[in-house]
């Protein structure tokens, strides 16, 4: 037997495939997996310094999450869908990242994103500062600061930035330029006069400190004073009469609120800040709809590139899609697909406007949410649709398949949120389940869909991506970036 397959098959070296025909090989599966292999083994692994660093996190979005949004995105391009690739799934190098904190199974944005940024691991809802803190103990935090691969490359000479479609000062991309003992010390009316007396300082305040080039994205009302009214009628949160965006048009930067702003920055500007939200930005489904007019993720990205491009020792930014994961929390696929697609968009755009050779790009999630693929649907049903099987000869069925109670069911579903079905199951059979505003059925009743515990992938591309590899801890993400970067050099 073993003489036999040795007759059929030859080792696959140096672009040799197969030394005798078998009968697979005309089968495109088998032509394009061998298409895969031949560009895996002529991958290069670059070794040179990377001269830019751009860390994209879509909060939320876990493995399975990934995978529906995958679907979500072919499908909308007319595929089956199941074949198709994100934009960042064609990178050669992928790895599983560990995402609990310090003190907790199953993790927050705070503890996960300074993990990531600081490259340690530490509590739950703090953001910049080491596990020897209890949360909310800013006082202590003063002394247990631990900087970001954001502030190693400021003090590296290197152009910074944020940008996030949620507010940002949140917990994701404050953890690269704060230090804060609680993540929700937004502004200055979440610390007591006690607290600011010792020197603890609101997030906000410390986005105008941190010496970046760019922040884009909401949380308007964390820059401006409560007595002000922003440019879509919302006041400000600050009680101490700041207003940070006049602040940092002194400061000498731009300051823009609109999509239109954005669009029509000056090409020479240095330094931009744009907020876009009183709050968090819309979800990518809602954003034509908004008043003011919101740029897209990758719309900001494009111009928080040309912006740091101007640095001619190279820069850092950090990209989050930071509504991935509120539209999991309310238990909402539709809108969580779309903002993953837009995240997708974002990252394809960063990778025409940088350069393989120079620049390291690292996709990831902070953690994962509870979302699962249910079900034995056929291929290409719609993935937000009731699921549809097949017949006892494997072949598509038109009516959907029934779960014990007699009720058909849809592929997605989540095990808490506020979906869940208490009493009697709804009968979905004439609802429309891929409406934006379906909220798909969940298992036990919470009034927000909560993260989970599981790994989450982590894609790279660039100057010695080839280290992201296996199973690993989050903060190993970071240590990546400082060796690709040189950042603590």
């Amino acid at each position: 037997m073993k003489k036999l397959l040795a007759s059929m098959v030859a080792t696959v070296v140096a672009g040799t495939t197969f030394a005798n025909d078998l009968p697979q090989q005309s089968s495109p599966w088998f032509q394009d997996a061998q298409n895969v292999l031949m560009q895996k083994m002529e991958t290069p692994r670059l070794r040179g310094q990377a001269k830019n660093v751009i860390l994209f996190v879509a909060d939320g979005n876990g493995v399975s999450s990934n995978t529906a949004i995958r679907i979500f995105e072919g499908q909308a391009q007319g595929l089956l869908g199941e074949e198709h690739e994100l934009s960042f799934e064609k990178f050669p190098h992928l790895a599983l990242a560990k995402t609990y904190n310090s003190n907790a199974q199953t993790p927050d944005s705070a503890g996960t994103a300074t993990a990531m940024l600081a490259g340690v691991k530490t509590r739950q809802g703090v953001v910049g500062i080491t596990d020897n803190v209890d949360r909310g103990d800013c006082v202590t935090a003063l002394d247990n600061q631990i900087p970001s691969a954001l502030h190693l490359a400021e003090r590296k000479g290197k152009a910074t930035g944020v940008v996030s479609t949620a507010r940002v000062t949140h917990a994701t991309p404050a953890a690269a330029y704060a230090f804060a003992a609680d993540r929700n010390f937004e502004d200055d009316s979440a610390l007591s006069d006690e607290q600011k007396a010792a020197g603890c300082v609101d997030i906000a305040s410390q986005a105008l400190t941190a010496d970046m080039e760019v922040i884009l994205g909401g949380g308007r009302r964390h820059f401006i004073p409560a007595e002000l009214t922003d440019e879509e009628g919302k006041t400000g949160r600050r009680t101490d009469g700041r207003d940070l965006t006049k602040e940092w048009q002194a400061q000498g930067g731009e300051y823009v609120w609109n999509r239109d702003g954005l669009m029509k920055l000056d090409p020479n500007a240095d330094r931009v800040l744009g907020l876009f939200e009183s709050s968090h930005m819309e979800y990518e489904a809602d954003r034509e709809g908004d008043a003011g007019g919101e740029p897209s993720l990758a719309e900001m990205t494009a111009a928080a590139i040309n912006v740091l491009n101007k640095d001619e020792d190279g820069f850092f930014l950090l990209v989050e899609s930071g509504r991935v994961d509120h539209a999991h929390h309310a238990g909402n696929a539709y809108r969580a697909m779309m903002d993953g697609v837009a995240f997708a968009e974002a990252v394809q755009i960063a990778t025409q406007m940088t350069n393989l050779e120079d620049t390291l790009i690292i996709v990831t999630a902070d953690h994962s949410h509870t979302l699962v693929m249910q079900g034995y649907a056929q291929r290409g049903n719609p993935i937000l649709g009731l699921s549809k099987g097949l017949d006892s000869q494997g072949n598509p069925v038109t009516e959907p398949s029934l779960a014990k109670d007699g009720k058909p069911y849809t592929t997605i579903a989540y095990v808490n949120g506020p979906g869940a079905v208490q009493g009697e199951r709804q009968d979905l059979s004439n609802v429309d389940v891929e409406d934006m505003d379906f909220v798909q059925q969940a298992l036990i009743p919470m009034s927000s869909e909560t993260h989970t515990a599981e790994d989450v992938a982590i894609y790279a591309r660039g100057p010695w991506a080839w280290l992201i590899d296996g199973t690993v801890e989050q903060n190993y993400i970071f240590h990546v970036m400082d060796h690709a970067a040189g950042l603590s050099q």
